[in-house]
């Protein structure tokens, strides 16, 4: 049965009190009674929305946090129509990932719920895929207008950007640092840009 909009309304608050809650005090140390008094949501109400518990609930905030990465990047991801629009992208995701640092509440979900559960695939995927195709479509309309070699195979680049940066995205989470992220963005454009001087 579909939520009214106060019910869609009820569990947003819930989810984005849940990833609050998780970026102060870490996955492992979040209570569902903690939810519950930060959101003032009764224990018969987090239970209607989420009928299985805190693993649940850890799914609805790691699927709002996976959202929320495609919508911070915006609208400079949608529009990569030019190499000044991939440098702005560029700027806002070190931007955002060096004011997140390590409290992600994405990651602390997956991590809390197995990163190999099929759920945890299926929300990762998404982002993703999202990610990937955004991207891929910023590559073919830089290829329309001669920007980039038209012979690259956009999705691979895509996937290879994308692979890039989530690795630089871990390694800052572990140490704090952002050169590794810094660089996987560099040398993924630098790679688009040189590929049309190859191909005169």
């Amino acid at each position: 049965m579909p939520l009214t909009r106060k019910g869609t309304a009820t569990r947003q608050r819930i989810v984005e009190g849940a990833a609050d809650q998780i970026r102060e005090q870490g996955v492992f140390a979040v209570r569902l009674e903690d939810v519950m008094a930060r959101t003032a949501t009764s224990k018969s109400q987090l239970f209607h929305y989420f009928p299985g518990g805190k693993d649940e609930l850890l799914l609805a905030v790691a699927r709002h946090e996976a959202a929320r990465a495609i919508d911070d990047q915006q609208p400079e991801l949608g529009s990569l129509t030019s190499w000044a629009a991939w440098d702005q992208w560029r700027d806002k995701v070190l931007a955002r990932y060096r004011t997140q640092g390590s409290d992600c509440p994405l990651h602390a979900a997956f991590n809390q719920l197995g990163g190999t559960s099929d759920a945890t695939r299926i929300v990762a995927g998404e982002l993703l895929g999202r990610w990937q195709h955004q991207l891929a479509a910023g590559i073919r309309h830089m290829q329309g207008s001669g920007e980039i070699a038209p012979d690259l195979d956009a999705e691979r680049e895509a996937a290879s950007l994308l692979a890039g940066i989530q690795g630089g995205v871990l390694i800052l989470m572990t140490t704090g640092g952002s050169t590794h992220l810094q660089a996987a963005l560099d040398a993924g454009i630098a790679h688009l840009r040189a590929s049309a001087r190859r191909d005169h």
